[in-house]
């Protein structure tokens, strides 16, 4: 009797799995009972169920180009797209420049007559690419922003929120009697506190064409019309490239880090220039590290006085109970 019965069940069992495996292959689950813990993303988009291996979604669209490419100079060459907009040119680099070359697409030169001609289409090109005094104004402010950047070495990020910031500017009509390069100057050095690479206003006025208490003139009055909200500035941040300038090591870095850390707990840093603080800072690090550096030579990479130095440098190490 036990014989057949176990028979009677194998088949059973038998005949049940096939029929499930039928209904997988018919389509015929139901996706709804699914347990969503059972589902896998793959690496294509295909939403699958593990167990089943029913494919549950794959109607994914595919952004990327038809080609394909195995290095960046194959990519460049099969790119069909110019380059993305950017902020930091009055038009966005939608049009079209003309090249100053004068080579054909062979890049052979061309004739003379050919280079009178294309002189003149360069020309006229550069004009009818601003339409008015407005775009004109524009032009010129984001060029003077693109000097200044490149003159003081920051990304290219700074220069996008720079222009950003100016574009703002120039719609709320910030700009009505202020001079174009004084606004542009306050927009780079308040992108340059947004992006937390912080340029002094000595630094930022020795790249502009402007006198500093006309930036930081500028700099006020943009940053509250247009709401921009200005953390104060972390001595820190001046620590790693006047240390540098000094060619100091990692050590002295860390004890000026230190010094800043310790003695702003204590309330010294409210209301000081964070660059003189810094730049005493990294002083009274380099005496203790044994590199010792004048106050001249700290005084000119931070661009602050050797009064200024000496104030803070007795402040910060009466705080540190530290004995010159």
């Amino acid at each position: 009797m036990t014989g057949p019965t176990r028979q009677r069940e194998y088949d059973r069992q038998r005949t049940g799995q096939e029929d499930e495996e039928e209904d997988v292959e018919d389509g015929e689950i139901d996706v709804d009972e699914l347990d969503p813990e059972e589902l896998t993303r793959t690496a294509d988009g295909e939403l699958i169920h593990e167990e089943t291996g029913l494919i549950v979604e794959e109607e994914q669209i595919d952004p990327g180009p038809e080609w394909r490419a195995f290095n960046h100079s194959e990519r460049q060459e099969k790119s069909r797209v110019g380059a993305p907009t950017t902020q930091t040119m009055h038009d966005k680099g939608l049009t079209t420049t003309i090249d100053w070359k004068d080579k054909d697409a062979y890049g052979r030169s061309i004739s003379s007559k050919k280079r009178s001609q294309m002189h003149r289409l360069r020309k006229w090109q550069e004009r009818i690419r601003t339409k008015d005094a407005g775009e004109r104004n524009l032009q010129f402010a984001l060029s003077e922003i693109d000097r200044m950047a490149s003159a003081l070495g920051v990304p290219r990020s700074v220069r996008e929120v720079a222009s950003v910031i100016y574009r703002r500017a120039l719609s709320e009509d910030l700009i009505r009697g202020r001079s174009i390069e004084g606004v542009s100057t306050a927009a780079l050095y308040a992108a340059c506190r947004k992006e937390g690479i912080p340029r002094s206003l000595e630094e930022i006025s020795d790249v502009s064409r402007v006198e500093r208490k006309e930036i930081g003139r500028t700099y006020r009055y943009i940053s509250q019309e247009l709401g921009l909200e200005m953390k104060p500035v972390d001595p820190k941040k001046y620590v790693p490239r006047f240390s540098s300038e000094l060619e100091l090591s990692e050590e002295v870095q860390a004890k000026a880090n230190e010094i800043i850390e310790t003695t702003a707990e204590k309330g010294l840093l409210s209301g000081k220039s964070p660059t003189g603080y810094a730049a005493a800072a990294i002083y009274a690090a380099s005496l203790l590290c044994n590199e010792k550096k004048t106050q001249r030579e700290v005084a000119d990479v931070a661009q602050v006085t050797e009064v200024t130095i000496r104030n803070r440098y007795q402040e910060q190490i009466e705080a540190m109970g530290i004995h010159s």
